[in-house]
């Protein structure tokens, strides 16, 4: 089935796939204007061209094609598995697994091990990322939700749009951060000068990231951050932002020898169980080699 998107103009004088660029970052530019090739465009009711320049108000209606047909397979791939029940699972992702298949890792991802180790999933219908509410990076370990089927997906994706999923990560960034409790709110989108990369830019979607410091390590602070919305990239593009980039990210400045990945763990996850309606929360420990990075700065 075909999934519509209909977008209302806040600005003028943009070209309409710069627009859809701007406020669709998870899609890339090409993919869109070869929407707009397909006619499956609008705007105010009129099939659209990449170029042309919107104006206040205007209405843009998009139409998704299905996904292709998945070759998705089960793989056996080793779980750790926190939380389950028969609506979902919280698993604690390993850094250097990719959470769902793309061009570069076609599998071995962790929606292959989910579909082995629960097969039902598979049934979850119109998507390549089946159980797939929220994401991490690749690189990013830690408590990730995954939903068994359709009813549970759907209710968690609206705890996540309506900001009531509690997500807690352990990070730790260059310099000494200060003060110590604070929040970071500019808006993010795709970094003009870098496609590969997000920043934060005026016509960006709102972005809000609170911090608490926890401990300052050598010349590092180690934080718990608290993102309140879900942006790519959001926490590592807010922290370089104000000049204290996340350990080991080469991505966004703060390139490190202690650590061969990005210092970031999804430590912390509260959310409300689809089928009870009981409010949850899980903690994971720094994996080791997140611990032996913190040991080696003490030594320094």
């Amino acid at each position: 089935m075909n999934r519509k998107l209909e977008l209302s103009v806040d600005e003028k004088g943009v070209r309409l796939d710069g627009y859809l660029s701007k406020r669709l970052g998870d899609y890339s530019r090409a993919y869109l204007q070869r929407l707009i090739r397909d006619g499956l465009v609008m705007v105010n009711g009129k099939l659209a061209k990449a170029g042309q320049r919107l104006s206040q108000g205007d209405r843009v209606l998009i139409t998704f094609p299905p996904p292709p047909q998945s070759a998705l397979e089960p793989e056996e791939i080793p779980l750790s598995i926190v939380y389950e029940d028969d609506d979902l699972l919280v698993v604690d992702k390993p850094a250097g697994l990719p959470v769902h298949p793309a061009p570069g890792h076609p599998n071995h991802t962790l929606v292959n091990a989910i579909l082995s180790h629960s097969i039902e999933i598979g049934a979850i219908k119109g998507t390549m990322r089946p159980g797939i509410v929220h994401r991490l990076d690749k690189d990013t370990s830690g408590l990730m939700l995954v939903a068994k089927n359709e009813r549970a997906q759907v209710s968690l994706a609206q705890q996540i749009k309506d900001r009531l999923i509690l997500k807690g990560y352990l990070i730790l960034v260059k310099g000494h951060l200060s003060p110590e409790r604070g929040s970071i709110e500019a808006p993010i989108g795709r970094d003009p000068r870098n496609r590969k990369r997000m920043a934060v830019v005026s016509r960006g979607r709102d972005a809000l990231t609170h911090y608490q410091v926890i401990s300052y390590p050598g010349n590092y602070t180690l934080l718990e951050v608290t993102p309140e919305t879900g942006r790519t990239h959001q926490i590592r593009v807010h922290l370089s932002a104000i000049g204290h980039p996340v350990a080991g990210d080469s991505l966004y400045g703060g390139r490190s020898p202690i650590l061969g990945r990005q210092f970031v763990h999804s430590h912390r996850l509260g959310f409300t169980l689809p089928s009870s309606g009981d409010y949850v929360e899980f903690e994971s420990e720094l994996p080791p080699d997140l611990k032996e990075a913190l040991e080696r700065i003490s030594l320094l």
